[in-house]
């Protein structure tokens, strides 16, 4: 299983020099090694808690808003998980693809600011990779992640950045849950067949919902009735009237 790892994460470094040394490309792929070494792949049924969990918003830029097929569910989407992240205290890492060029996080997600006086700030990094793995993700990771091995993704594109990711988080032996109806691509197919790639390499497909219900596991969750009330006011997402996933 490590040296899979290390073959899926060399597969997936870019070979441009300019990107990566080579230097850094064995040393995240040892990095990967150990960590997929140290927890190897799960093999249970998806629970989720939230002191297990983190999410993941993946690339939900301004560039692409004219771009992605129901680019406006994946944002309220990711607007839903935002506000349950802060609610369920799970935390957040969130990337932006070339910002430079492709602009910054939606402005309808705010990624840092104060809710009721609480002052809230996720880890956001910018990169070129396709995946949000990245070395200095990687290292937020390591320094941070603790004992939590269950990652929650959302975000575009679900054939490209969502996928690598994935593919990586799973090398590195978490769980991964992929919310369908928070994730996208320009074109829907591709989006179609990403999702089933995903479930192929061991992805749990899931909702918004779903996820957020299966972190709190009991009406008499602390904060289940302000959860309740996010998702009541959400309403049904577009995603739900599409024939495929």
């Amino acid at each position: 299983r490590a040296l899979a790892a290390v073959c899926l994460m060399l597969s997936a470094l870019p070979r441009s020099s300019a990107l990566v040394s080579s230097a850094a490309a064995r040393g995240l792929a040892l990095r990967t090694m150990a960590a997929a070494a140290a927890h190897p792949p799960p093999q249970g049924l998806g629970r989720l808690r939230s002191e297990d969990t983190i999410f993941f918003l993946c690339d939900i830029q301004e560039r692409f808003r004219d771009l992605i097929h129901r680019f406006p569910a994946v944002v309220q989407t990711a607007d839903l998980m935002l506000q349950a992240a802060r609610a369920l205290e799970v935390p957040v890492v969130a990337t932006e693809q070339y910002p430079r060029a492709l602009g910054h996080t939606v402005a309808e997600l705010p990624l840092s600011g104060a809710v009721e006086g609480e002052e809230y700030a996720h880890a956001v990094f910018a990169k070129t990779k396709f995946s949000m793995i990245t070395e200095e993700v990687q290292a937020h990771l390591e320094s941070t992640a603790g004992t939590r091995r269950c990652a929650v993704i959302f975000g575009i594109e679900a054939h490209v950045c969502v996928l690598q990711t994935c593919l990586d988080l799973r090398a590195m032996g978490y769980d991964v849950h992929v919310v369908v109806d928070g994730v996208s691509s320009q074109r829907p197919h591709d989006r179609a067949v990403a999702l089933q790639r995903l479930r192929d390499a061991g992805c749990f497909l899931t909702t918004a919902e779903s996820v957020l219900f299966l972190v709190m596991g009991d009406a008499t969750y602390p904060k289940f009735k302000q959860v309740s009330n996010l998702l009541k006011a959400r309403g049904q997402s577009p995603f739900a009237n599409d024939r495929e996933l």
